[in-house]
């Protein structure tokens, strides 16, 4: 057969993850002259050959994709004929749009494991080694495409032995950006909290941090995206002594552990869980306990029965657990409402909290925390994504007119920026709370745009008046058009758009706040939605929220202002936890504050209804960490008990009241608990009961609670939950991009 010369465009995350090397590679196989190169959209290949060999060779690409690679599209054409003499890599071809997947951060492969312990490679205990198919990648990206020169490995110079991996296209480090060694890469420096060194070889620094955990010390240890706080897992006074220095009197610890087998004698672990635990992202998995202590200092995770594991993911944190034996504390190292340290500026902040600093000398570009994530009826629910998962590109079920920058929320922060059929979600950035959150906020918009070369012709913003991502958008819109999306409906589009559903829907969105289309508070909202706008068919009656800002923090705040709601005056005499959480001079003053409406706002929220439950059972009346007392009420559920509390559905209005009443007739506290689970389950039978041709969405922070969400899968088994976006309001960025193309649509709901 005659060679015909072919030219074939691949898109998707093709570029630092081995894939001009593994085309090179199959190109030797069946005997094919061409090249390879990367561009502004991913992987151009032109070859010779005939028609059938192409064949194989597209059908090989398919199936033999390397581990890290993913194929958005492949697309080929025939061109007139070119004579190649052999098959070669050639240079990147920068000119065009840039689409290309930026590649996410991954943990270090078998292959790199095997070298990291092996006497006789040349990188033995190297605490940095990696290779096409493993290591850092987002984090030290200056800029597309993924070249050495754009990232912060460019100012370490290669020895000759690495530039001739580098350069050799069948070497798995071929074009290996990070690739180093101890002559010529990164290297490790160990201080004291004054910024005294310590005197160690780099060969025996990672022993000498060893010591200093297993006396008891935290050392803040520099990793991929950030640093980590680290303590022996097993110590109960440095676990305490972590939470007394960082003022974390009870919000869960994550512990990093050495392996499987050790992860299984803390955690009982399915299936799904394990290959999560073990998949190259490596996640904190959330677990249940094998027992209630789970082996470990009840300060890992006080009076709850779930922990958060995770496998260590660099060759570092490998070294550290080899040679420590026991599990660590590793919990991000931030100031409380402010992003992760990513350098040392940011890192002496903490500089009370930390007696030492495990330090390396290559620059963190963009931080990327932990990814947090969960099994629940055999589905994952990612509660943060970032580090492995972000940033990600999901493709919509439309073609964008415009190009698109969604600000997300306020609360679990992330951006997304839209073109064509794509949306880009950045990794979790947080709250937007402090100056130094907004500055992170900020910084990762300009990263995205500046790799991608984006300009905005829309900006989609939240409803919210008072949310930083809308300061930011009226005060930098530009010449972009500014279009605003209610957060709910928002947090339906989110999962309609990654699960590529058309049509409408029946939406159910429960969360701690959003502001609605009167301003109000809403987040116990069930309506019938499209991309093009929604009907609010029905949600929970309002009350009002005691305090404004302060009753998110005291769920007795929120659980007075229903008793006030019930029994009016006469619920300062009642003996019951709540009323008994207040000095009597306080109960006269908010019972003032309620009935005249002082700073009082309304609220419809599912998520404030949990904090009154709470309270009014007296499991928790104020809280240190956004989600407590839902993770509280949790423990307490019992799968035994039946039945449900009585409520009123009237005219789109769910009265919770008759709840209210009768939680303070009950004598049991797990009987409560569970009743009012049951109840939540029962009130989403009865509003959806009408619409059970739709399909079922759910969305919001209400959902990472595990009983919740199990209850209602078993109820709804074919209700539809996000599975690659968080339900809280990290998925709140890929609405507003979905919303933004039907904004002005004449297709759609009105």
């Amino acid at each position: 057969m005659e060679p015909s010369t072919y030219k074939i465009t691949i898109e998707g995350t093709v570029q630092g993850v081995g894939f001009r090397p593994f085309i090179y590679t199959l190109a030797k196989r069946y005997l094919i002259t061409g090249t390879v190169s990367n561009n502004a959209k991913g992987v151009e290949i032109r070859l010779n050959t005939d028609s059938l060999t192409f064949k194989q060779f597209l059908t090989a690409i398919e199936y033999e994709t390397p581990p890290l690679a993913f194929i958005d599209t492949i697309k080929h054409e025939e061109l007139p004929f070119q004579p190649y003499n052999d098959f070669q890599i050639i240079e990147t071809q920068e000119a065009g749009e840039v689409t290309v997947n930026i590649p996410p951060d991954v943990s270090i492969c078998s292959e790199c494991e095997r070298e990291l312990f092996d006497p006789i490679n040349r990188r033995y205990g190297y605490p940095f080694i990696a290779c096409t198919h493993c290591g850092v990648r987002y984090s030290i990206i200056y800029d597309l495409p993924y070249d050495r020169g754009n990232t912060s490995m460019k100012f370490f110079e290669m020895c000759e032995a690495c530039a001739e991996e580098y350069s050799n296209p069948l070497d798995r480090r071929y074009h290996a950006q990070p690739i180093g060694c101890w002559e010529c890469g990164p290297a490790l420096l160990l201080f004291d909290n004054a910024g005294v060194a310590l005197v160690a070889t780099q060969e025996t620094i990672v022993e000498k941090a060893v010591r200093l955990l297993q006396k008891g010390n935290i050392v803040a240890v520099k990793g991929i995206g950030g640093y980590h706080l680290m303590c022996d897992a097993t110590n109960e006074e440095a676990v305490s002594k972590l939470r007394e220095r960082k003022q974390r009197p009870t919000k869960p610890f994550a512990v990093m552990v050495k392996d499987m087998r050790i992860a299984k004698k803390f955690g009982k672990i399915n299936a799904l869980e394990e290959k999560l635990l073990s998949s190259k992202e490596r996640p904190i998995v959330l677990l249940q306990s094998k027992d209630k202590h789970m082996g470990l200092p009840l300060q890992i995770a006080p009076n709850i029965s779930r922990i958060g594991i995770f496998l260590p993911y660099t060759p570092l944190h490998l070294l550290i657990l080899d040679k420590l034996q026991r599990p660590l504390v590793a919990t991000s190292a931030n100031v409380t409402g402010e992003p992760i340290c990513t350098n040392l500026e940011a890192l002496e902040k903490l500089q009370g909290v930390y007696d030492y600093v495990l330090e390396h000398n290559r620059d963190i570009v963009n931080g990327c925390d932990d990814s947090v994530v969960m099994v629940v009826k055999e589905q994952q629910v990612i509660l943060r994504r970032a580090r492995g998962y972000a940033p990600v590109s999901i493709k919509l079920p439309f073609e964008l007119e415009h190009n698109v920058l969604a600000l997300g929320a306020n609360q679990k922060s992330t951006i997304a920026i839209g073109f064509e059929n794509q949306a880009i979600l950045s990794p979790h950035i947080g709250d937007l709370d402090s100056i130094g959150s907004v500055e992170y906020y900020e910084k990762n918009i300009e990263t995205l745009k500046r790799m991608y070369g984006f300009q905005a012709d829309v900006i989609v913003h939240d409803k919210h008046p008072n949310y930083e991502s809308t300061k930011y958008a009226k005060r930098c819109c530009g010449n972009s058009t500014l279009q605003e999306v209610q957060h709910h409906h928002a947090h339906i589009l989110g999962v309609m758009a990654e699960k590529e559903i058309e049509g409408k829907v029946f939406g159910v969105a429960f969360d701690g706040t959003g502001y609605g289309d009167d301003g109000k508070l809403w987040g116990g909202e069930f309506m019938v939605c499209d991309y093009a706008g929604y009907e609010r068919v029905a949600y929970i009656e309002y009350f009002k929220l005691i305090g404004g800002e302060k009753a998110i923090k005291e769920p007795r705040r929120v659980a007075l202002s229903l008793l006030f709601e019930r029994f009016g005056e006469a619920a300062l005499d009642l003996n019951m936890p709540t009323i008994q959480a207040f000095s009597k001079a306080e109960l006269r003053t908010l019972y003032i504050a309620w009935q005249k409406g002082l700073n009082a706002p309304l609220s419809s929220s599912v998520g404030r209804l949990f904090d009154a439950v709470a309270s009014l059972l007296g499991v928790c009346h104020v809280i240190t960490f956004e989600g407590e007392s839902g993770m509280l009420i949790e423990e307490l559920y019992d799968a035994s008990v039946t039945g449900h509390y009585p409520f009123e559905y009237k005219e789109g209005k769910i009265d919770i009241l008759p709840i209210v009443a009768a939680i303070l007739e009950e004598e049991n506290i797990s009987a409560g608990v569970s009743k009012f689970f049951n109840t939540l389950v029962e009130i989403l039978a009865v509003v959806s009961a009408p619409y059970d041709d739709l399909p079922l969405v759910l969305s919001g922070g209400v959902f990472q609670n595990r009983v919740l969400l199990e209850l209602i899968l078993r109820r709804f088994p074919d209700a539809i939950i996000p599975n690659t976006i968080p339900p809280n309001d990290g998925g709140i960025a890929l609405g507003q991009i979905a919303a933004s193309h039907f904004i002005n649509s004449d297709d759609g709901m009105k």
